[in-house]
């Protein structure tokens, strides 16, 4: 269902949106995974 927040798309379409204007965000960064502290 569309969403006011993500300007009347679906979060599918919003996601899409994003992904192809800012791919940098969704490339994953391992050291986010790692337990413990990250020093």
């Amino acid at each position: 269902r569309r969403l006011k927040t993500l300007s009347g798309l679906t979060p599918y379409e919003y996601v899409c949106k994003i992904w192809t204007s800012e791919p940098q965000r969704f490339i994953i960064n391992p050291t986010h995974q790692t337990p413990g502290l990250n020093t």
